[in-house]
């Protein structure tokens, strides 16, 4: 039972070939195709609101010259909401449960914009780690706090992510078994179980959109103080 419950993290296969590369491109199908013209139907209307909403709310707290990286974060938002949005329908896998995915996105995002400050800015970059007017028998220490907790940013990153949309998953799994098991043997409170499924259901859906936000708005913030 407890190996059963964890079996929906496991990358599926075919013929032993592992498809979690095929439920990554996937989502990009629901994604609007170059066209002649500029909204097709009110489907592709939608989806150019939303890009043009999300933009709005990543580039908001970057200067110009972070501007260059609105294609960059705007596609990885919508990677990461289509991905946990799909992840939620049954039968389906859902590849940012998986620590090697999120930091597989997370690091190379993260370094690129630790060398974008260095190659750009590097005395501030670098004065990041010593706070201004820092005793000086504690700038050994916070030099090594600070540079601590800038290396952990990719892995808070990914952990977060996963965490976050497994402990989902592991609650709906939990309580949709809980409902199947009690209904021929408590009806009424198989009722009651099946109502906070509906709900946590929808809270999870809520945690897909806000998780993926809050990756790339973590990223867009580590990329403002670089710029």
């Amino acid at each position: 039972m407890i190996m059963s419950f964890f079996d929906q993290f496991a990358s599926p296969c075919l013929l032993g070939i592992p498809l979690i590369l095929l439920s990554m491109l996937f989502p990009t199908l629901l994604l609007p195709t170059p066209n002649n013209r500029w909204i097709t139907n009110r489907f592709s209307t939608l989806q150019l609101w939303l890009l043009s909403l999300i933009t709005k709310q990543l580039m908001t707290p970057l200067d110009k010259k972070g501007h260059k990286w609105a294609i960059i974060l705007t596609s990885l938002m919508m990677l990461l909401l289509t991905i946990n949005l799909l992840g939620l329908l049954p039968y389906t896998f859902t590849p940012t449960t998986q620590l090697s995915m999120n930091m597989a996105l997370a690091f190379p995002l993260w370094l690129a914009t630790l060398l974008t400050g260095l190659r750009n800015q590097p005395s501030i970059s670098l004065g990041h780690l010593l706070p201004e007017g820092t005793p000086t028998p504690l700038i050994p220490a916070l030099i090594m706090i600070e540079t601590t907790s800038l290396l952990i940013r990719p892995l808070a990153l990914g952990v977060r992510l996963t965490a976050n949309l497994t402990a989902g998953h592991l609650l709906i799994q939990l309580i949709s078994t809980a409902t199947a098991v009690l209904l021929p043997i408590m009806p009424t409170v198989s009722i009651l179980t099946t109502m906070i499924l509906f709900l946590l259901t929808i809270l999870e859906v809520a945690v897909a959109m806000i998780q993926a936000y809050v990756f790339v708005l973590l990223l867009s913030l580590y990329l403002q103080e670089n710029i």
